[in-house]
């Protein structure tokens, strides 16, 4: 549940490197990420369009989110395509105000990679291989799964981006270009430039200096960010 952090607190070196899949040892074997950066540019280049055709129709289940620390819009969406994070509202929660980047937060998370070769999700097509979650069972169940700690000034910027928007209980699908992931690095089973796909949802935030306790069951839970 580490590999969210940002990338300049990640160890990098050959066993990293040894993880990436795309090497092939014959030519039997199916090579899992060819042309991996381009796919994941244009997958992530389409899909920024299409959302943008969908907000414009009037569609308001999609966002599209600036990354923190990039000049901020003042009409229209501004700079590059990546310089965003897009999101999929799948439940809207009813908390009040929204982690800052020096808060703790609890979160419910899934961290995806786009489809490759051979790991293609049947729930969705266009997405792969799993490489990371937050609750122990196969199945997410927001009353018995416990959150997961996070500093959100810890992780990489699409991740901590999305936080900084969220209210407590919403919930949702978030797709992070490379360049707000982990870029040209290779972290455990996630390969150089690749596009994170997250079904995440906040249960908590906390603020410096306030102790965040062992996590309840929701119905004994009582949230305090003050």
């Amino acid at each position: 549940m580490r590999r969210i952090l940002r990338p300049e607190l990640l160890l990098t070196g050959l066993l990293a490197l040894l993880a990436l899949a795309s090497c092939k040892e014959n030519d039997e074997e199916v090579e899992e990420y060819p042309d991996w950066q381009k796919k994941n540019e244009q997958y992530f280049t389409n899909k920024y369009n299409m959302v943008k055709q969908q907000i414009a129709s009037g569609n308001t289940s999609w966002k599209i989110i600036k990354a923190y620390g990039k000049p901020a819009d003042v009409d229209g969406f501004t700079g590059s395509a990546t310089d965003y994070i897009l999101v999929k509202v799948l439940e809207e929660g009813t908390g009040s105000g929204c982690p800052l980047f020096t808060d703790t937060v609890r979160c419910h998370y899934r961290g995806q990679l786009i489809a490759s070769t051979t790991h293609v999700d049947s729930s969705d097509p266009e997405l792969g291989i799993a490489f990371d979650r937050s609750w122990n069972t196969d199945t997410y169940s927001p009353a018995t799964s416990t959150p997961s700690k996070l500093a959100v000034s810890s992780l990489v910027d699409g991740f901590s981006t999305a936080l900084q928007h969220m209210h407590i209980g919403d919930h949702w699908l978030v797709y992070m270009p490379h360049q707000l992931g982990y870029g040209s690095l290779v972290h455990n089973d996630i390969p150089a430039y690749s596009t994170l796909v997250f079904d995440m949802s906040l249960a908590a935030y906390y603020h410096p200096g306030k102790a965040v306790p062992d996590w309840q069951t929701p119905e004994s839970f009582v949230w305090d960010a003050e």
